[in-house]
């Protein structure tokens, strides 16, 4: 099992922030990539991002990828908070599986929050080494974590409800834990 970590409002200072852990359950993982690949280039963008794309290319991107196998973690933690201590009060509940691969973080992160999910997953009896900061660019499940953090956010601030309402309800069958 792959992980692929992304947040979504963790700079604000109000509303909401969204850590999305995104496990990809396909036993053929090259055959999700293709699909999002494919997705991002029949609708002639280079990679996916929810804070660069317009509406009609999210609803046309998650209606294709929301198809797709794949299981979701999401935590929801109201605004300001303290990343450090949250991150780690939050990830000891969502990394739970015992067959995971690699985790993947989008971003390069500060040295305190890899030391801090590296602790969590040598508690866990996993190899720190499993754990990778990358960029967007280069896993496509870093872009649909995106898309899922940056669609949950976006549900959870009230913006747009209508239109983010029937696309989150169809992510929401995905979840299978929610902290808050």
């Amino acid at each position: 099992m792959y992980i692929f970590i992304d947040e979504s409002g963790i700079h604000k200072d109000v509303d909401h922030s969204v850590y999305v852990l995104v496990y990809i359950g396909i036993n053929d993982c090259e055959y999700f990539d293709k699909v999002v690949l494919e997705t991002e280039k029949n609708l002639k963008i280079k990679e996916f991002h929810w804070a660069e794309t317009t509406w009609a290319i999210k609803e046309k991107f998650l209606d294709k990828i929301l198809k797709l196998d794949f299981e979701l973690k999401v935590a929801v933690i109201n605004n300001p908070i303290n990343p450090s201590r949250e991150l780690e009060r939050v990830l000891s509940h969502l990394l739970i599986e015992k067959d995971i691969k690699c985790v993947f973080i989008d971003g390069k992160k500060p040295k305190w929050y890899e030391r801090k999910i590296k602790n969590i997953l040598r508690s866990k009896n996993f190899s720190v080494r499993k754990l990778k900061t990358v960029k967007s660019n280069q896993f496509p499940g870093i872009r649909v974590a995106d898309m899922a953090a940056g669609l949950i956010r976006t549900f959870y601030d009230s913006r747009k409800i209508e239109k983010v309402e029937k696309f989150y309800k169809r992510l929401e069958k995905k979840i299978i834990i929610t902290v808050k």
